[in-house]
């Protein structure tokens, strides 16, 4: 059942985070505004979201393992904490103000007082923009200043840019500014560990628990790689760095809380022997094509339990691919991890509404959860595929680097693109068993509908527009006299090609005017598409889902 969410007025008091440049600690500074009275933006009445139960059965799951889930739920509980003060600054000095229920469960969804799916636009007339940089900056820093600090981690994932008591710069490692969270995280993660019987979760927890200590991720990011056998995996940690507009340099926090399927996932582990060969025949010139990824990939599908942090914040993700660490993925490759029941709820409640709003009618029988899970598996394949480093660069200069704050609506529009190739290839050598290739490229098409939704400040809603308005110059699809879409067939498969090689090519060369010129030439809407997009908010489509989750919910 839809949950509607309004807005209306409130009263709060916004807090932004400063640093403590005696103990390199975090403390709050109020700021006062002229009146405590905060009044809804005209408009921003919304019913965005719908509900979704996180439910598993984990009755096979041991004594041990269910303690295991217990204590996981604690520690994700403490990302969720640390993600509040990158995202927004002081969490109850906001919610604490909102009496409203439906208004504190939209600013929860949020993270704050801005609307993820509508560009990140207050939804309340005191507030202005969000600030590019979230709060892992001094929200009155300049580039300039900021390219001036004379200090080599300013652009790690893992640190903070503040102001000393002069008002100078500082870099602040994650595991100094939220020392008190971190310290407990660890604690339960290491008191998991002690419970968990299988050897490579053991590792991999304990691991995990020091690498929140220091800031030093990569040997946990081995152990999780070699982590095979265990029913459950845990995500924790600074993991994408989507919340930084500004550069894309910082890394945010969350947790994801896992129960493996075993039955799809064997036969997911099929497809892993043809990356190798994926790899070679890239549509590019060799030489974007010539690192060698960490064969080492593993494809599993989860039933989903728990989201916290960033991953939880607007709209949810329903796959992973991990780890980001670009010499992690060159040792050892990559986990791609299909989040079944999160992608079920959105493919029923989300694209099955879309595709009779926007898909021709002749052409809906093609909307298929089949092709929606390949299609989404293969976008989490291809983000381990192509290159990691600038080439001509002897790996000195990473794609993400170079791209800065282009670099993630690029690489998930690489990831997007690249997987429908991937899908065709395989199609092709027939190894998609019973696959109907138009299934894949209609369920495609009105993906692309559904993430557009996102909106701008979207790295997923930059990358599908920028797709949508490609695909309308090479002529992929028709919009008809109704108001519905017609995939052609063959021009999507040669638009796919040639978007894909555009891509990988802005990649390779790392060069951050051209990425900047692409983005800006395709991201863009449309009257036309606004107004499509307007006839799926009258019919009362929901953007995204929110969750009912947590241990009660799971029965433990």
């Amino acid at each position: 059942m839809k949950k509607s969410i309004f807005i209306f007025s409130f009263i709060a008091a916004f807090g932004l985070m400063a640093c403590n440049n005696n103990s390199n600690t975090e403390v709050v500074e109020e700021i006062t505004p002229d009146t405590n009275l905060y009044t809804a933006v005209e408009g921003a009445n919304v019913d965005v979201y719908t509900e979704v139960e996180l439910k598993a059965d984990i009755s096979h799951l041991s004594a041990n393992e269910k303690e295991v889930l217990r204590l996981l739920f604690q520690a994700a509980d403490i990302m969720e904490d640390i993600y509040w003060k990158q995202a927004y600054g002081d969490r109850e000095s906001l919610l604490a103000n909102i009496t409203d229920p439906q208004l504190k469960l939209f600013a929860q969804i949020n993270y704050g007082p801005w609307d993820r799916l509508d560009g990140n636009k207050s939804f309340l007339n005191q507030f202005g923009a969000k600030p590019a940089g979230a709060n892992f900056y001094p929200a009155d820093m300049t580039k300039e200043e900021f390219e001036a600090l004379a200090d080599s981690n300013k652009t790690n994932l893992y640190t903070l840019i503040r102001r000393d008591e002069q008002g100078a710069l500082n870099v602040v490692w994650y595991h100094d500014a939220y020392k008190i969270e971190v310290e407990k995280a660890a604690e339960i993660i290491l008191q998991a560990a002690t419970f968990a019987d299988d050897a490579g979760l053991k590792k991999y927890l304990e691991l995990r628990a020091q690498a929140l200590l220091t800031d030093q991720y990569q040997a946990s990011d081995m152990a999780w790689m070699e982590m095979k056998t265990t029913n459950i995996d845990f995500v924790v940690g600074p993991i994408e760095n989507y919340e930084d507009h500004l550069f894309g340099y910082k890394a945010a926090h969350e947790s994801f809380l896992l129960i493996k399927d075993v039955e799809w996932s064997d036969k997911l582990a099929y497809y892993a022997q043809f990356l190798p060969q994926m790899q070679k025949e890239l549509p590019v010139d060799a030489k974007y094509k010539q690192e060698t990824p960490g064969l080492d990939v593993d494809l599993n599908a989860y039933e989903v339990v728990y989201y916290a942090g960033d991953c939880n914040a607007g709209s949810k993700t329903i796959a992973i691919n991990l780890p980001n660490d670009e010499e992690v993925q060159l040792k050892k490759g990559s986990r791609k991890l299909q989040l079944k029941n999160a992608m079920r709820a959105k493919f029923d409640k989300i694209l099955v509404p879309i595709s009779e709003v926007l898909i021709a009618e002749d052409q809906r029988q093609h909307i298929q959860f089949d092709a929606f899970f390949a299609n989404t598996m293969f976008h989490e394949v291809s983000h381990g595929m192509g290159v990691k480093n600038v080439i001509n660069t002897d790996g000195k200069i990473s794609v993400r680097v170079a791209l800065k704050e282009q670099y993630s609506a690029i690489e998930e529009g690489k990831a997007d693109i690249l997987g429908l190739y991937l899908v065709t290839k395989l199609a092709n050598m027939g190894e998609l068993k019973d696959a109907n290739l138009m299934d894949n490229y209609v369920t495609f098409m009105a993906g692309i509908f559904r993430s557009i939704r996102f909106g701008a400040a979207s790295a997923h809603g930059k990358a599908n527009l920028i797709r949508f308005n490609y695909f309308l110059e090479k002529q992929a699809f028709t919009r008809n006299e109704n108001g519905t879409y017609s995939i052609n067939f063959d021009k999507m498969v040669e638009a796919s090609a040639a978007l894909t090689q555009d891509i990988l090519k802005i990649q390779g060369d790392g060069d951050y005017d051209v990425a900047k010129a692409f983005v800006e030439k395709w991201a863009v809407v449309t009257p036309q598409l606004q107004a499509d997009l307007d006839r799926l908010a009258d019919a009362n489509i929901p953007k995204d889902i929110y969750y009912k989750q947590g241990p009660a919910v799971l029965g433990l």
